[in-house]
């Protein structure tokens, strides 16, 4: 397959993922669904309710999860060998600029997020932009300090730009699928900005995800137990029929979803993973499961790990716009829920329980939307601060 070829096959295949929802959703409402087009998202159809036989099958699926993640000799990984000290065992550089200066910024914001000052306008509603990205500067700092003064911020600025455009797409993808799970999430105060001002505002907002993700992996790449766990497991060699038995079945789940909304809405962080892991496979791409043909696991697992330590923070921050008022905040980026059959075992957040293990899965897939950004728009994918043969 040439060059071509290949690029053609990802846009067709990224081009599936928006329309086999929508004609699943179609078949099943003849019609768009109810919601469809609202930006950002509200609720308008109530979800079945809790369900025990699903909340069982997913409870054994999540513990299972865990067991491998918290126990991975169980699964076949074998303890690693002596792996070449890391950066942060050389130097001590101490803490950037960046990183002093995001700290006062992120202690402001969140006290405004929270707290709910009104004064001309609600300075509550322009919080969550600086927010998250003074706490992505200060994760860079900790990364820096860790990694002997190599971070993205002071080797590779042009990688933050890039995710951050990244980034902003990627999750007005992720919110046009949710339309056809019946809004898993939806947001209700939609209206604090005018339609241009939602476009533009969440524009911005979007565009901290990825960079967010990113720095939680090289923070947890800084820690050798963490980075050499998962180096050392089981080798999955996968040939030509497996990968399109995968991409058949996430074009089949990707159709399911926009037809059987609620039973199939985990569908949403998953048919993306067989799609385009497999499309990149097959027109002869990296992924991150590549090296999982050596048997490294460590890739996959702590992008999954640290979309998951940024989830606590998502939620933790989110929680707090609603849990300091009597009524529902002003903060236009303030969401919640409406997760079919699962919803039981709040902590402490609008996400249930189960919820947060769909942030493994969810940074998986941001790591796929990167990489089919790169291989179509012809840009370095390597989000690496250091070079790695796998």
């Amino acid at each position: 397959m040439n060059k071509g070829r290949r690029t053609l096959f990802l846009i067709v295949t990224f081009a599936l993922i928006f329309l086999l929802p929508l004609l699943g959703s179609l078949a099943r409402w003849k019609g768009l669904p109810p919601g469809y087009g609202d930006f950002p998202a509200l609720k308008v159809e109530e979800d079945p309710g809790f369900s025990l036989i699903y909340f069982t099958l997913a409870c054994v699926v999540a513990v299972v999860i865990a067991l491998v993640l918290i126990f991975p000799r169980w699964f076949g990984f074998k303890r690693g060998g002596q792996r070449q000290a890391s950066a942060a065992s050389k130097t001590n550089p101490g803490f950037p600029v960046w990183f002093w200066w995001s700290l006062p910024v992120l202690a402001v914001c969140w006290f405004l997020m929270w707290a709910r000052i009104d004064v001309l306008v609600s300075i509550e509603a322009y919080t969550f932009v600086p927010l998250w990205w003074s706490f992505i500067l200060m994760l860079d700092g900790l990364v820096y300090r860790r990694n002997g003064g190599v971070s993205i911020i002071s080797r590779k600025p042009h990688l933050m730009q890039l995710l951050a455009v990244v980034s902003c797409f990627s999750w007005f993808a992720f919110e046009y699928l949710n339309f056809f799970v019946m809004e898993n999430w939806y947001y209700p105060n939609n209206k604090v900005f005018s339609n241009f001002g939602n476009i533009f505002w969440f524009s911005l907002s979007y565009t901290t995800v990825l960079p967010a993700i990113v720095e939680w992996y090289h923070l947890l790449r800084t820690f050798p137990s963490v980075r050499e766990r998962y180096r050392n497991g089981p080798k999955l060699q996968t040939g030509t029929a497996f990968l399109v038995i995968f991409y058949i079945a996430g074009l089949v789940l990707a159709f399911g979803m926009g037809y059987y909304p609620y039973v199939l809405f985990w569908v949403l962080w998953v048919a993306l993973v067989p799609m385009l892991s497999a499309a990149m496979a097959l027109a002869g791409y990296w992924t991150p499961f590549t090296p999982v043909r050596n048997g490294d696991w460590s890739k996959v697992i702590l992008i999954a790990l640290a979309t998951l330590l940024n989830g606590f923070f998502w939620e933790f921050w989110n929680f707090g716009s609603e849990w300091f008022h009597d009524s529902i905040p002003t903060n236009p980026n303030y969401w919640k829920y409406s997760v079919p059959y699962l919803d039981k075992l709040h902590i402490f957040s609008e996400m249930p329980l189960l919820g947060y293990y769909g942030y493994l899965f969810f940074g998986v897939n941001c790591w796929i939307m990167w990489l089919i950004a790169a291989y179509v728009f012809k840009f370095d994918p390597d989000i690496e601060l250091e070079e790695e043969h796998n």
